[in-house]
């Protein structure tokens, strides 16, 4: 079932949104070479907890951490760990936090120190992938218009779209219908309205789209062992286009010229 939010419930989305965008402000200052993923944890929860909210990952069927921590191969739902990021690493954060009893969600993936040019184009694809589906989120369109708008821009540049994995609607529950995948055809699925909030979170990969899952239930890394990049913004549909509900400035404040 699809729930339509208020104007009201969709401020109380936007003021979560916001915070988990802060968060991840907060960890771009930690992400460097020799620091610990369970110490960027640390961080996000704390941030999350002084300023007024709740982790929304933590706990919930028993994931352990407050992010989900993708390092290189990782491609979602990575455990905070006592890895130590090495220069060249890529890391991506994925965030959620609640206030007043509506989720925030959002991911970054931050390049660790001096990157390759060919891992920093992985990362400017999957996120300017992410903006083209964003476009695609309107009244009248269906989520195969995101879907599409994300496969297409991704494949043309030779990268590998994951399947298994889907981005999803956001209110009360972290996990609300409709399903968002990054990949299908335009005109197909749920129709758009104005009033649903929806995560559209590209994970793309540099070589092949399958995955595997570790042997905790939660990691998903790829199949080939090749490098993925995760970027997820929240969006509400409005009568007249959407608005982006979450943000990456906190993000580029700290990272400055390094924002890729």
């Amino acid at each position: 079932m699809i729930f339509l939010k208020t104007d009201e419930e969709i401020s109380f989305l936007r003021e979560a949104n916001q915070l988990v965008g802060r968060t991840l402000g907060e960890v771009a200052k930690w992400v460097q070479p020799g620091v610990t993923t369970k110490r960027l944890d640390e961080i996000a929860e704390e941030f999350i907890r002084d300023n007024g909210g709740v982790p929304g990952f933590k706990g919930y069927e028993g994931f352990p951490g407050t992010l989900c921590i993708e390092v290189n191969d990782e491609v979602v739902h990575g455990f905070p760990s006592d890895y130590v990021l090495k220069d060249g690493d890529i890391v991506g954060c994925d965030c959620g936090a609640v206030v007043n009893g509506f989720n925030g969600d959002s991911c970054y993936t931050f390049p660790v120190g001096n990157v390759s040019e060919e891992v920093l184009k992985l990362l400017r694809t999957t996120k300017e992938s992410l903006y083209e589906g964003i476009a695609q989120a309107k009244a009248g369109n269906r989520v195969g218009h995101i879907s599409f708008a994300v496969q297409d821009y991704c494949e043309r540049r030779r990268y590998g779209v994951v399947r298994e994995l889907t981005g999803h609607g956001l209110g009360r529950g972290l996990h609300e219908d409709p399903e968002v995948p990054n990949y299908g055809k335009r005109g197909t699925g749920p129709l758009l309205h104005a009033g649903m909030v929806i995560c559209i979170e590209p994970m793309i990969n540099m070589g092949s789209k399958n995955v595997t899952i570790d042997s905790n239930g939660w990691t998903v890394r790829t199949r080939d062992h090749k490098w993925s990049a995760h970027y997820e913004h929240a969006v509400a549909i409005r009568e007249e286009g959407n608005e982006i509900l979450s943000t990456f400035d906190y993000v580029k404040e700290v990272l400055g010229d390094r924002f890729i």
